[in-house]
């Protein structure tokens, strides 16, 4: 066995390669396999149908197998001399699945550039890039497949629409993100619900189990709080009954039964129907959803081992709300006002929203002028202290994630109350996800 690019690459014989074939069509597949970019244009240049040609029995073409190896130039060039970017093997893969498969980004992104068809379903469970994707883990080419899929002219928002192409089934009816939550992808996870995937629907197959059922069957605590943060339901039965609390405990999953257990505190979502969270730029939108992750999991701080945070009186803001020096601040835009972001958390969504009640949305309102919040943004600190004054401590101190604070926010009532214990008096720090496993090879190999 060879090892070329971290992809075991097996001996001719095994991959279909036989020696019927002429020595031409096999030199061709080897210089796409390692690269060779002088033998590939000297080969095509004399016979340009062999960049058409495909093994014997695995059916891979060249661009197949540049594809899988990462060869960008030699993808580039097998396009220019003819090859189709939608050429089959025999699972009915094209190169497009294979170079996400393998999570070759640069051949994902010059196949979509090409117009590779992302819409082609395989032969083995029916699924397309974008399920491929999800269940490697390939958090980036997941990302280039949907924004490709997002573009006006892109095929699948003529014809499909994008809201479909996210939520596409399998022949066993799962969806991408069914197959993220089932291999532990919490990125991939992410990712998808954030493009619009359908957090409660119900697989065809695993006994009707939502993502949130698979994730606990999984053991996975960063691909539940993701689900739990967009608003999976709790206490959503499969086809046998069971909520995704029962599977952890039949799984000997404690860490994962203790956030899935019906008794706990209702979760905080995305103030999604508040239609906010689509109109933040990206530093604001990311300060907020690491304050959400960390509201939700401060009662469980101890499974996450969080150390003590030191903070720099010199460079830390006060939040005018709870009083309490943070890092990271965020900025009404329309007024200017600002706090820090669990208190601009908890003005947006102070709890799970009932669909059954809910009629018209309102914009939330800024505690300090009652004008409404369209726009948040990350304010930019000035050069000169002069220009903006602060109010500094004299002193700099520790502060434990788990420690109480005189926060006005602790005194609210009702489940609410529960759900943002301890959200003021926690320092703004990045979401922290448990360890991922190892990507899965793919099926086959790659030359």
């Amino acid at each position: 066995m060879k090892v070329v690019a971290s992809t075991v690459i097996p001996t001719t014989s095994a991959m279909g390669l036989s020696c019927s074939r002429d020595g031409e069509e096999h030199d061709l597949f080897r210089a796409a396999q390692v690269g060779d970019l002088e033998t590939l244009d000297a080969l095509l240049a004399a016979d340009p149908s062999l960049a058409r040609r495909a093994s014997i029995y695995e059916r891979l073409s060249a661009l197949h197998i540049a594809a899988g190896n990462g060869h960008v130039q030699v993808v580039s060039m097998l396009l220019e001399r003819g090859a189709h970017p939608d050429l089959l093997n025999r699972k009915k893969q094209t190169p497009l699945m294979v170079a996400v498969m393998h999570g070759r980004i640069e051949c994902v992104l010059k196949l979509l550039e090409a117009g590779a068809n992302m819409l082609m379903f395989d032969c083995v469970h029916g699924r397309t890039c974008l399920h491929h994707a999800a269940y490697y883990g390939h958090a980036d080419c997941l990302r280039a497949v949907l924004s490709a899929a997002a573009q006006n002219s892109s095929p699948v928002t003529s014809s499909w629409g994008f809201a479909r192409f996210v939520n596409l089934r399998d022949e066993r009816g799962a969806t991408a993100l069914h197959l993220a939550a089932r291999q532990g992808r919490a990125e991939c996870v992410h990712v998808l619900l954030d493009k619009g995937a359908m957090v409660s629907s119900s697989s065809w197959s695993w006994r009707g189990s939502t993502a949130l059922h698979l994730a606990a069957r999984a053991g996975n605590l960063a691909c539940i709080r993701e689900l739990l943060a967009w608003g999976a339901d709790r206490h959503q039965r499969d086809s046998a009954g069971r909520i995704a609390y029962a599977v952890a405990i039949k799984r000997r999953h404690a860490a994962c039964a203790a956030l899935l257990n019906p008794a706990s505190a209702e979760p905080m979502v995305w103030p999604s129907p508040l239609k906010l969270i689509s109109e933040l730029n990206p530093e604001a939108k990311a300060l907020l959803q690491a304050a959400l992750m960390e509201a939700n999991n401060h009662h469980d701080d101890s499974q996450l081992n969080y150390s003590s945070d030191y903070v720099d009186s010199e460079s830390a803001e006060v939040c005018g709300i709870c009083l309490e020096q943070a890092c990271n601040m965020i900025q009404v835009q329309d007024c200017g006002h600002q706090m820090c972001a669990p208190c601009t958390l908890a003005l947006c969504c102070h709890s799970k929203p009932n669909p059954v009640t809910l009629t018209v949305l309102h914009p939330p309102a800024c505690p300090f002028c009652r004008g409404a919040i369209t726009n948040l943004l990350v304010p930019t600190l000035p050069n000169n202290d002069n220009d903006m004054p602060r109010r500094r401590s004299s002193s700099r101190r520790f502060r434990q994630p788990s420690e109480g604070s005189s926060s006005s926010f602790k005194k609210s009532e009702g489940s609410s109350s529960s759900s943002f214990r301890g959200l003021s008096s926690a320092i703004f720090k990045s979401a922290r996800f448990a360890d991922k496993p190892p990507v899965d090879k793919p099926h086959h190999h790659i030359m």
